[in-house]
């Protein structure tokens, strides 16, 4: 599991209108002031002609490679020795099970994750609201 990068507190001096701004903006993400700022300087660095930021990439299933290919392909021929029909009612019902588990809501919501913890962390919490 790749590292959390090293964290550093500073104090900025800001308008306050981007400041209500920015808390706005991270309500309605659900996320800190903190991730939206950093997401802002990181966003400015990559479209700036000046940029030195090059934010590294982790594959988790590096040096997996093999058993992955090898799982796809199996599931490809064990769905291939089915029917179309069979394909599409299997989907259904995994579709309604799922909807029995955990009924659509009216809204959508997309949340991303800075890190595994932070994902775990979000985990813990909704399971413990109920």
């Amino acid at each position: 599991m790749p590292k959390k990068p090293p964290i550093a507190r500073i104090s900025i001096t800001i308008p306050a209108d981007v400041l209500k701004l920015a808390d706005q903006l991270a309500d309605k993400l659900d996320r800190s002031r903190s991730w939206v700022m950093s997401e802002a300087v990181r966003q400015m660095a990559r479209t700036s002609p000046h940029s030195t930021l090059r934010e590294s990439v982790v594959n988790p299933y590096a040096g997996h490679e093999a058993e992955m290919e090898t799982a796809r392909l199996r599931r490809l021929k064990a769905d291939l020795a089915t029917t179309p029909e069979q394909r599409l009612r299997d989907a259904e019902e995994l579709v309604r099970l799922g909807r029995m588990v955990r009924p659509s809501r009216s809204r959508s919501q997309i949340i991303g994750f800075d890190s595994y913890e932070d994902y775990d962390r979000w985990k813990t919490t909704q399971h413990a609201r109920g």
